[in-house]
């Protein structure tokens, strides 16, 4: 099945509006096995409109609207609509007295143009909106189906589950499922490696970059739930086998939420120290429900006078290594361990920018340093970070290969190209 994505609305193409309508539902559409072939935003008039419906009608299976679906003179979508699926529109007085109740519910009082919205299709049939005033509609015609959604986001991802995609799924005749892998590495990187996983028809998978990771969706289609969620485990382990430790949890909101798990299941404790991340990695952490039972630490020192109070980083090592340097690093996190008696420390220090630059050492250098209690053991790295140009990038990038030393250090893991440490040796070995 093929499909068109149309967004209706003037204020779209000005720009007031972010359209994260259509990420979403080519995403939900991609999950369904239902190919994407174009995206459009138009505004609200009726002849362009009619040109664009008339147009994608011709050339595909499936044609999903949002917005224009409003009470006002200019949102004639379903209109337009209706007539070049050869239907036509009729007043619902069922759905006429739900907007009243709505309208009652929240003490106004509905206009006359209201009626608008309980225009409902003849040949087709309206899509319930439990969420606001406009109802959706469906129309088919020549083997060409439309469904049409508020463009509120809230309101057309509720009318998406409850009305649009249980008929998308009753249509294919098979049970769908996804699963999504993610992966530390940016797009190319991981494309390189496992081009040709991405090659076939079921299942299907498809990346999708995000600040320091990727995602891996796959979907699988299948007579029954068991079988497709079989199909996706089995594409999954094969990019797992390929990509190594790189691809570290299955449907997860993010890394700290497996970092949260690691340390729950093994027993573990965490404490961070970080200055040119401003702690974002604890914020990262505390963000996970449950997250109190293993992280009771966070050390945001930022001044020099700061890691020297609270961590007990000497003054000295400062100065003779500078304050963005490894040797501070390992003394940092070594000195959240004492202090905290967590099992697992970080202690991270760079130059974020856009100043503060040294001639080794340009802006987004950054050295990370992992203590464990447990072992005696723990590793130091330099990452170059620079190339983003972009503080906010940089810091949280940096924050991701905190998230990664805890997981590493969790499963027992090497860091990639990090040096080890150990407590017998003085952090000012550990210069690079």
């Amino acid at each position: 099945m093929t499909a068109e994505i149309i967004c209706v609305g003037t204020e779209l193409l000005l720009g007031d509006i972010v359209n994260t309508n259509a990420q979403f539902l080519s995403r939900e559409l991609a999950e369904l096995g239902i190919s994407v072939l174009h995206q459009h935003v138009i505004g609200d008039n009726p002849a362009r409109l009619e040109e664009l419906v008339r147009q994608a009608k011709s050339r595909s299976d499936l044609l999903i609207f949002s917005g224009g679906l409003g009470p006002t003179e200019d949102d004639l979508t379903k209109e337009t609509v209706a007539a070049a699926f050869e239907d036509t529109l009729h007043f619902d007085e069922a759905e006429w007295q739900k907007i009243l109740d709505f309208f009652a519910r929240t003490n106004r009082r509905p206009t006359p143009n209201n009626r608008k919205q309980a225009m409902v299709p003849t040949r087709g049939c309206k899509l319930e909106n439990a969420h606001g005033t406009a109802p959706g509609a469906w129309f088919e015609d020549g083997g060409c189906a439309a469904a049409l959604m508020p463009g509120v986001p809230r309101e057309m991802k509720a009318m998406w589950a409850e009305q649009v995609r249980p008929r998308l799924l009753a249509k294919q005749n098979c049970t769908i499922h996804s699963k999504t892998l993610r992966v530390l590495g940016g797009e190319s990187s991981i494309a390189s490696k496992a081009a040709a996983l991405f090659d076939g028809e079921n299942p299907t998978a498809a990346i999708y970059c995000k600040t320091g990771e990727s995602e891996i969706r796959v979907t699988a289609r299948a007579a029954d739930a068991a079988a497709a969620e079989r199909l996706c485990d089995e594409k999954l382990a094969q990019f797992r086998e390929v990509l190594g430790p790189n691809a570290y949890d299955v449907d997860v909101p993010g890394l700290e939420y497996t970092v949260v798990r690691l340390l729950v299941e093994n027993h573990l404790t965490a404490a961070t120290a970080e200055s040119c991340t401003g702690g974002l990695v604890a914020e990262k952490l505390t963000n996970v429900p449950g997250s109190s039972e293993v992280f009771g630490f966070g050390f945001v020192t930022y001044a020099e006078a700061a890691k020297t109070r609270l961590l007990g980083v000497s003054p000295e090592l400062i100065e003779q290594y500078n304050v963005v340097s490894a040797p501070v690093a390992v003394a940092m996190a070594r000195g959240a361990l004492e202090v905290s008696g967590a099992d697992l420390a970080i202690g991270i220090t760079g130059i974020a920018g856009p100043g503060g630059a040294l001639p080794d050492k340009p802006v987004g250098t950054v050295y990370l340093a992992g203590e464990n209690r447990r072992t005696g053991a723990g590793w130091v790295q330099r990452l170059e970070l620079g190339g983003y140009h972009d503080r906010a990038i940089i810091r949280t990038r940096a924050a991701l290969y905190a998230l990664d030393l805890f997981r590493r250090m969790a499963l027992g893991l090497a860091p990639e190209n990090a040096v080890p440490t150990t407590a017998a040796e003085p952090a000012e070995h550990y210069v690079f």
